[in-house]
């Protein structure tokens, strides 16, 4: 078969003949992957960070179809996740960018992109999907089916489940294996987070989490309107940093509330490109609050203003880069909330415990848990088509879809920002 290999020490991306994989383990699945994607998460190692020095298939974003399955699926399995007796060969499936058994203690609690048994896809210790097939360890555990969405919960009926299934392209439903998934995760734990409640709730801290005790009876001052705006920057506006944006933004108009939020990127083309998803958002899906696409130094003034330089409740980083964590720490207010999704190569974090004692900042980093923020993920998906439907437009995550045998040269443009999202399909 065909695959993207990496060799070292870098920027050597070779498209090789090299074995279909075969079935290792009860518990594998192999995948004739159909579509596979290029992410910024691919360029650490492409440019030779983090000390990888293997050959190995490319890739942790694919979808596709089962063309085998190991011995311990079948209609009779009990007791294990679902997939093990319902996922047949032929099924359609996406997969997110990390093994999980799906059964174990840390799965149990959502955790998933952190289970013990896992592994990240296009690594050293696993090869990804960017190649025509795939082996999959844990599938019971790790994919999603797209052929049979009963095994997967969701707050939409099964009517909308169906019909987005359906009327969603495979270019499109791709988006389900990182990026949307991350991109919610990160608004997810924003807005979800303690030091957020008292915006929330009307009511100050600590009291915020206690409804049965009335401020006023406290001597307490009640928050004004503005206290309770919701200030927030999101830093970093490539595929992942947009999908960030349109989540916090729809979650907010869906939660009804008051807020102000600035993307950030020093790119101009990934500026315009977050215009162009914006404006493409139907009325309804903006709300009434305020937005901005800037470069850090106006963000930076922006946010002075709106908050007469108290800062941002929230900050969002998708960088994964120290001068972007600098950034963050700048523009968060005291009591702040960073939620880094970025993957950071850099050992060291730019801030003295000092720095985060005198501003109380709260920081929550890394991966994405993806299989278990699939449901919500898929939910945005189906509501915002009108961003994630197409391919090539202004407003399009998605760049281009080409073949294999422009792989090195979309690495090297995707690497130096000429480029935004591409696909590639292993069979033209």
């Amino acid at each position: 078969m065909q695959a993207i290999r990496w060799h070292p020490p870098a920027y050597d991306i070779r498209v090789e003949t090299v074995p279909i994989p075969e079935i290792q383990d009860p518990d594998d699945a192999i995948v004739k992957v159909k579509l596979a994607a290029l992410c910024g998460s691919d360029l650490h190692i492409y440019r030779g960070h983090g000390g990888v020095d293997k050959v190995h298939t490319c890739g942790h974003e694919f979808i596709g179809e089962v063309v085998s399955l190991g011995s311990n699926y079948g209609a009779n399995v009990q007791g294990r996740p679902k997939l093990y007796s319902s996922l047949k060969v032929g099924d359609k499936v996406v997969s997110p960018f990390t093994v999980n058994c799906g059964e174990c203690h840390v799965c149990r609690l959502g955790y998933t992109g952190r289970c013990p048994s896992g592994a990240l896809f296009g690594s050293p210790a696993l090869d990804g999907g960017q190649a025509q097939y795939v082996r999959v360890p844990k599938a019971g555990g790790t994919l999603f089916n797209l052929s049979n969405p009963d095994t997967w919960p969701t707050t939409l009926s099964e009517q909308e489940k169906q019909k987005g299934l359906t009327a969603i392209a495979d270019s499109s439903l791709l988006m389900l294996a990182d990026i949307l998934p991350t991109g919610v995760f990160a608004a997810t734990q924003a807005l979800n987070h303690p030091k957020l409640q008292p915006m929330l709730t009307g009511r100050p801290w600590p009291l915020c989490f206690s409804p049965e005790v009335n401020p006023e009876a406290q001597n307490e001052p009640g928050l004004t309107l503005e206290d309770r705006v919701l200030t927030v920057a999101v830093i970093g506006l490539g595929p992942v940093g947009i999908c960030a944006t349109v989540s916090l933004l729809d979650e907010l108009v869906t939660r009804k509330l008051p807020f102000r939020v600035v993307a950030i990127d020093l790119l101009e083309k990934r500026r315009e490109k977050m215009k162009a998803v914006y404006d493409a958002i139907d009325k309804s899906g903006k709300g009434n609050g305020e937005f901005a696409v800037l470069a850090t130094d106006e963000a930076k003034d922006l946010v002075n203003k709106w908050t007469g330089g108290i800062g941002c409740t929230a900050v969002l980083e998708v960088v994964g880069h120290p001068s972007a964590l600098t950034s963050a720490y700048d523009l968060v207010r005291a009591f702040g909330v960073v939620v880094s999704v970025g993957v950071h190569g850099a050992p060291v974090v730019p801030y003295t415990g000092r720095q985060l004692y005198n501003k109380n900042v709260s920081f929550d980093f890394g991966r994405c848990p993806a299989r278990a923020m699939f449901p919500p993920a898929f939910e945005l998906l189906v509501k915002r088509q009108d961003v994630f439907g197409k391919v090539g437009d202004p407003a399009s995550l998605v760049d281009r879809v080409v073949s294999f045998k422009e792989a090195p040269e979309s690495y090297r443009a995707f690497d130096k920002g000429e480029v935004g999202k591409v696909i590639f399909n292993p069979w033209e």
